[in-house]
């Protein structure tokens, strides 16, 4: 901040999460922001306008959007140079997680301009926090993409990472995702299907590919709104497993369940103790 008699305050872009479905989870520090700041950069100024009505705020909205926010990103910085905050807010939930934002961020962190978060909703995590899947570690991938043969290769790849992947599908393709899901990894690969999260009719399932295409069929209804799937990540083997490890393996195999077994030699040689399980039996056969 400039302090000089012909200086100017440089203005804030404030990066605020709104709410995925459920109105009353919109912070108070979010409401405070978005009522007190010059302009609301929106994805569809029509959405967040309803939004901010139901909360009484007044305030100057312009479309953000990713056919536009490119052309936008340098105009936005000469604002915040000229003193204006900005609020950046999507349709829904942590705007720049899959909705636009990018470019616009990209190029205030180049020009040294203020970036602030306002934390929030984020599909992504309301998911995984109640989806039953290890969240000590996980990615999120974003939408699966549009072709067919690009999203074999998409859900291997995330399997294959080891630690479990969130995703979003659009309603109008969720059941040609499941169809490719079972081509790549088979009827019986787990998954966790998610929709409507905060809404009225929020559904989680968890089951196989099989079970869950099933239940969409039953209830097609149940494949429309927005939509999080989840997968819990393949082992991975372990390549070197120590002699002395494999020794006491051995000795506790005849003493009770290989399960077991892995999991006091993995904590006691300080391996995973799934992997050296899947390493185990693939090497039984």
């Amino acid at each position: 901040m400039l302090n000089e008699e012909n200086s100017q305050k440089i203005g804030t872009l404030y990066i605020v999460a709104t709410p995925i479905g459920n109105y009353d989870d919109l912070s108070q520090r979010a409401i405070a922001t978005l009522s007190q700041v010059d302009l609301i950069a929106a994805e569809d100024t029509r959405h967040t306008g309803k939004l901010l009505s139901h909360f009484g705020i007044k305030a100057k909205t312009f479309a953000l959007h990713d056919h536009n926010e490119k052309q936008k990103a340098q105009q936005i910085i000469d604002q915040l140079n000229q003193g204006l905050n900005i609020a950046l807010v999507s349709d829904a939930g942590t705007p720049l997680i899959s909705d636009p934002g990018y470019a616009v961020v990209n190029l205030c962190r180049e020009q040294g301009a203020h970036v602030t978060p306002i934390p929030g909703a984020c599909a992504a995590i309301t998911a995984v926090c109640c989806s039953g899947l290890p969240t000590d570690r996980f990615q999120f991938v974003g939408f699966t993409p549009a072709k067919s043969k690009a999203r074999q290769e998409f859900f291997i790849d995330a399997v294959n990472s080891g630690i479990t992947s969130i995703m979003y599908e659009s309603t109008h393709r969720i059941m040609a995702s499941l169809d490719d899901l079972a081509e790549a990894l088979g009827d019986d690969q787990q998954v966790v299907f998610a929709k409507e999260l905060t809404k009225t009719f929020e559904t989680f399932f968890n089951g196989s590919v099989s079970e869950l295409r099933a239940f969409l069929t039953n209830d097609p209804t149940k494949q429309r709104g927005e939509i999080v799937l989840m997968l819990p990540g393949k082992p991975k083997l372990i390549d070197d497993v120590p002699p002395e490890a494999r020794k006491m393996l051995a000795l506790l195999e005849s003493e009770m369940p290989m399960k077991k077994a892995c999991g006091i030699v993995a904590d006691y040689f300080g391996m995973k103790k799934n992997a050296l399980y899947k390493t185990i039996i693939d090497e039984k056969g």
